[in-house]
C-alpha cells in the first residue's frame, strides 16, 4: 500500500479516490467508508466533503487518513477505527471492549416500544449493556422511564456510562455484574438482551468482523444458548406479573427459544424477523401463579 504522504497533496476529492482504489479489497460499501473515515480525520459531515472536493488536506491529514485505511485493511472494523457507531440515531463510543452496534437489534428497541405503555413510567432492565445501545435508545424515546443497564466487564460498562453522560442521559442506572444478578432487587416491567448467542465452533466466527470483537460478548456454549438459558431462569424472579422478557438470538434460534420460554412458563410467546427477514427477536410474558388457599 503507497501512503499518502509518499505522493503529492491530495484534495478531498483524490484522496477519497485513493480511498476507494485501495478499500475496495476489504468491503463492498467502498465509497460509504472511504467518507466515513476521512469526515472523521477532518472533524467534519459527510455532506462537506461533497461541498468541498478541491480542499487540500494538510501533511497531518493525509498522514492520518493513510493510516485509518490501512488499519481498515488490516480487518479492523470501521467502528473500532473510528470509535463510533450510530445505533437508533444516536452515535455511540464503541471500543474493542464492546461489541459492535448491529442495527437487526434495534427490533429489541421498537418491540419494547410497542409493547409498554408510554402514558405510564416503567422499569426496563437492559443486560450485557455493551456500548448502553439499547438502554440508551430507550432513554431517549422514553425519558420517563427508569432505565437500567447491566455489564459484567468493568471496561465495557465505563464505555456505556461515558456514552450516557455524552448523550445526556445520565439518568440510566448502571450496573456491573452478570445477568440479572446485578440488578436491584426491584419488579421489572421488561427486561431486554442482546446475549452472546454464537456456539463454540461455529464457522461464523472466522467472520473477519468477528474475528476483532470480545469472543466473550459471541460466544455462548456448544449450542449457543447457554446465557438465553440463564437469562430466561433468572428474570423470572425479577420481572413483574405481565412484564416481558425480550430476547435477540441467532437467525436458527427462535424454536428453541421458545420452547425454553415455554417449559419455564413465559406465555404469549412470540418471535419477530429482522429487516433481512431473519428470525431475530423473542417475546414472552412472565405469570405469577398465585396459589389458591
Amino acid at each position: 500500500m503507497t501512503t499518502m504522504t509518499a505522493l503529492a497533496p491530495f484534495t478531498i476529492s483524490s484522496a477519497l479516490e485513493w480511498a476507494i482504489a485501495h478499500l475496495m479489497a476489504v468491503t463492498d460499501v467502498v465509497e460509504l467508508e472511504a467518507e466515513i473515515l476521512l469526515a472523521h480525520v477532518l472533524r467534519a459531515s459527510r455532506t462537506h466533503l461533497h461541498a468541498w472536493p478541491d480542499r487540500l488536506l494538510s501533511e497531518s491529514e493525509q498522514t492520518h487518513y493513510s493510516q485509518f485505511v490501512k488499519r481498515r485493511l488490516e480487518g479492523e472494523p470501521i467502528a473500532y477505527v473510528t470509535g463510533k457507531r450510530e445505533f437508533w440515531s444516536l452515535e455511540l463510543t464503541v471500543t474493542p471492549d464492546t461489541l459492535i452496534p448491529r442495527p437487526e437489534t434495534e427490533i429489541l428497541v421498537e418491540l419494547a416500544l410497542s409493547k409498554l405503555n408510554d402514558d405510564e413510567i416503567k422499569t426496563i432492565a437492559d443486560l450485557g449493556t455493551g456500548s448502553g445501545a439499547i438502554a440508551l435508545a430507550l432513554a431517549s424515546e422514553r425519558p420517563g422511564w427508569v432505565v437500567h443497564a447491566t455489564d459484567r466487564v468493568a471496561a465495557t460498562l465505563q464505555v456505556a456510562k461515558a456514552n450516557a453522560v455524552r448523550l445526556d442521559l445520565a439518568h440510566v442506572k448502571f450496573h456491573e455484574g452478570s445477568w440479572c444478578e446485578a440488578l436491584p432487587k426491584l419488579s421489572f416491567d421488561a427486561i431486554i438482551s442482546n446475549p452472546p448467542y454464537i456456539a463454540e465452533g461455529d464457522p461464523q466466527l472466522n467472520q473477519q468482523v468477528l474475528l476483532t470483537e470480545p469472543r466473550a460478548a459471541l460466544l455462548s456454549g456448544e449450542d449457543g444458548l447457554l446465557d438465553i438459558r440463564r437469562i430466561i431462569q433468572e428474570a423470572r424472579s425479577y420481572l413483574k406479573s405481565g412484564g416481558y422478557l425480550l430476547l435477540e438470538h441467532g437467525a436458527r434460534q427462535a424454536e428453541a427459544v421458545k420452547s425454553l420460554m415455554q417449559q419455564a412458563g413465559y406465555v404469549q410467546i412470540e418471535s419477530y424477523q429482522d429487516l433481512a427477514g431473519l428470525d431475530r427477536a423473542t417475546i414472552g410474558q412472565f405469570q405469577s401463579v398465585t396459589i389458591a388457599s
